[in-house]
């Protein structure tokens, strides 16, 4: 019997062999899209039949769930961590811009076009909304000294997406236009749009940060 806190032999090998999968399911995003994700195709590739590889991972929703979270993770942890050694707005951004490029198919994973068909469960949205949750700090220890605005009195009615942070509606303004305004290049850039138009992407993004922060 394996001692508490260890896995046995055969709870190892299960980790292994999901762990391979998702290897296989990455290469596939990166070439074909996430729309292409196939269990199957991953089986083959392994040397495995599809009931077999099945065992390991229920449906194509579940593996693509396994993808997401981890993606989501990645970059939560990444905000907590930048945050706890006293990053500010303009730090989370330029933290934000190297996470994306160290693996775009991961960024446009979780921030592309949705996969036709899949539906995230609720624990996906949780990690997702402690991203935001830094963010919102973020833009809450900013000066707010501007007039009221028609977005302001829209999100004191409509702050789901905010969670439980208690930021006023001029923050979650704040904080929706700049998640809105880096994911808008960050996205551009990652696609490859600004190719052949002989500028460099990262002083795009960080006047867009200084417009930001000038606000």
């Amino acid at each position: 019997m394996a001692a508490p806190g260890t896995k046995t032999p055969r709870e190892r090998y299960r980790a292994q062999v999901r762990a391979e999968v998702k290897e296989h399911a990455w290469e596939q995003v990166a070439t074909a899209g996430a729309s292409a994700l196939s269990l199957n195709a991953i089986a083959k590739r392994m040397g495995m039949s599809g009931p077999a590889l099945y065992r390991y991972f229920a449906s194509r929703d579940e593996l693509m769930t396994e993808l997401i979270t981890d993606a989501y993770r990645s970059l939560a942890d990444t905000f907590s961590a930048a945050a706890g050694s006293g990053a500010d707005l303009a730090g989370l951004a330029h933290v934000l811009r190297g996470w994306a490029l160290e693996d775009p198919h991961r960024y446009f994973l979780i921030y592309g076009t949705p996969v036709p068909g899949y539906h995230a469960p609720s624990d996906v949205t949780m990690i997702a909304s402690e991203i935001m949750e830094v963010l919102l700090d973020a833009c809450a220890a900013l000066p707010a000294d501007r007039p009221e605005s028609p977005l302001d009195t829209h999100l004191a009615d409509h702050r789901q997406w905010a969670g439980e942070h208690p930021a006023p509606p001029a923050v979650l303004h704040r904080a929706l236009i700049v998640w809105s305004r880096l994911h808008g290049v960050l996205s551009l850039e990652l696609a490859g749009q600004f190719q052949g138009m002989d500028f460099d992407p990262a002083l795009l993004y960080a006047a867009e940060l200084d417009d930001l922060l000038a606000r």
